[in-house]
């Protein structure tokens, strides 16, 4: 890396920038991915909402977001999302009713694939014992947010071992001993589903349960070498698709409140999962979906799906701009030359983003060549930058 005056120029060969510590390795089967699920509201309710205050002040600076996330089309109520998540489809299953009702007897899902390729799975259920499998509603744990207590195979097999209540976690992340993938289900007030006290605003219950549960992810080993999270919802409100809210954040993530107007659904994340860990070939819906590559560092995702080039990506680094020109989905310009970052002012990035404070008052802007200048949350983000 050479100085010339208060530029430095950083040459992209391809997708991959030649100075690798940017972006990283890959998000893969040795990573640990995280997907914690909410319930029941459009993200217009949730972005901008006074009792969101820490999906709107705190998670920005470290996250990517979906502007155009639903889940798959009239699908409703609750419980086919879930099961979409894990299987690509919802079996056609257009109730919430319990396993005894709606159980399938497919082994062609996402854990049952992951466990038989050797890597490890679990779930963590809020409120539910540990102590036997568990296939019934038992306030505030319902089994419909639970999507494979549905599955026989899951269930026939010992399931306590990988249905482990919420309280575990913690410890399993202290211990270095978390699985490779994690579903995480909190009870039904606090992801958001119910109105319950104390708050009884169920917004801010379930932000304030992301406040306090979060960051034990995010300061744990496993989501600082190379992990993952997302953060969603599971259904539109009503009989609405959505939009709904999908946060993406990893040390691998583009972060910086990077957004994008990319149409995604349920099997997008199905898709995107499958790609770190190898899972082919994909699973029903995520066979036709995009996956969710745009939100990461390119290179970030293994086997990405082409992205709509992006004509520009600015972020400031404690008031440092950094200009980021390249398009992702092709790998030199029209004249063919190599594009490039340029790095204005005298402090470059860290070579190992962490998850929260390593780009403190960033702001991040992404345009698509075909899109308006900014957007009304890029105007916020810029707005609570310049007067941090």
């Amino acid at each position: 890396m050479r100085m010339r005056g208060l530029t430095t120029i950083i040459v992209l060969s391809g997708f991959l920038l030649d100075h690798s510590h940017l972006l990283g390795s890959a998000i893969d089967s040795n990573s640990t991915v995280f997907i914690i699920v909410m319930e029941n509201h459009n993200w217009s309710s949730i972005k901008g909402s006074a009792s969101a205050p820490y999906i709107n002040n705190t998670l920005p600076p470290m996250a990517s977001y979906c502007d155009q996330y639903y889940n798959p089309p009239a699908i409703h109520p609750s419980l086919p999302s879930y099961l979409w998540l894990e299987a690509g489809t919802g079996f056609g299953i257009t109730n919430d009713s319990p396993p005894s009702v709606n159980h399938q007897a497919t082994t062609n899902h996402f854990v049952t694939r992951l466990k038989n390729a050797g890597i490890s799975w679990k779930t963590y259920q809020e409120n539910i014992s540990g102590a036997t499998c568990p296939t019934t509603d038992s306030y505030p744990y319902y089994v419909k947010h639970n999507p494979f207590a549905y599955f026989d195979d899951v269930v026939a097999s010992g399931c306590t071992s990988v249905m482990r209540p919420f309280t575990e976690l913690a410890t399993d992340l202290a211990n270095q001993s978390a699985a490779h993938y994690n579903f995480i289900t909190p009870n039904i007030c606090n992801d958001m589903h119910d109105s319950c006290a104390p708050t009884s605003n169920s917004i801010l219950q379930g932000d304030n349960w992301l406040a306090q549960n979060v960051p034990t992810i995010l300061n744990s080993s496993a989501y600082q070498n190379n992990g993952l999270l997302f953060i969603t919802w599971d259904e539109g409100a009503g009989s609405s698709d959505g939009p709904i809210g999908m946060i993406v954040l990893s040390p691998r993530a583009k972060a910086g409140g990077y957004h994008n107007a990319l149409p995604y659904t349920h099997s997008s994340t199905i898709r995107t999962l499958q790609k770190i860990f190898g899972d082919e070939p994909p699973l029903d819906g995520a066979a036709t979906a995009l996956d969710l590559s745009d939100l990461f560092l390119p290179g970030a995702i293994p086997n990405a799906d082409p992205q709509v080039a992006i004509k520009e990506v600015f972020r400031s680094v404690s008031g440092t701009p950094i200009r980021w020109t390249t398009q992702p989905a092709l790998p030199t310009g029209s004249n063919g030359r190599q594009r490039s970052m340029r790095l204005r002012g005298r402090q470059s990035l860290p070579t190992s983003p962490g998850p929260a404070a390593s780009f403190p008052g960033q702001m991040m802007e992404a345009r698509r060549a075909d899109s308006p200048p900014k957007s009304a949350f890029t105007g916020w983000l810029s707005r609570r930058h310049s007067s941090s």
